[in-house]
């Protein structure tokens, strides 16, 4: 085994520190993916990624994913995977929240018109 030293992250410590409207970081790779964390206080646009699967973790406050057909409201602690090529877009309900993405390392995002 081993013996190296293991990261420790503190997500909430690098969240907390977060005074900007959008902010999106890497925090570890797994394999060919990589774990990031999300703070929004304002939407992100309409998109699509036609390389990955994105998977959603709310971790505070509420997150609205918009799809062209309905609004996914996940609360702290629920989960969904978005697959690709999938329009749509991500949101706070309320002044801020929070959530880990999981996606392909070399995700490619194609921002779209509005939808209406």
């Amino acid at each position: 085994m081993n013996g190296l030293p293991l990261p420790v992250i503190d997500i909430s410590k690098q969240t907390d520190a977060v005074t900007t409207n959008y902010a999106n970081f890497s925090l570890a790779s797994v394999n060919d993916h990589v774990v990031k964390v999300s703070v929004m206080t304002q939407s992100y646009y309409w998109h699509y990624h036609p390389n990955s699967d994105e998977t959603f973790l709310a971790m505070e406050g509420i997150l609205l994913i918009d799809l062209e057909s309905e609004t996914i409201e996940l609360l702290p602690g629920q989960l969904v995977t978005i697959p690709r090529n999938v329009v749509h877009r991500t949101r706070p309900k309320g002044e801020r929240s929070v959530n880990i993405t999981i996606e392909h390392s070399q995700l490619e995002t194609v921002k779209i018109d509005p939808v209406v």
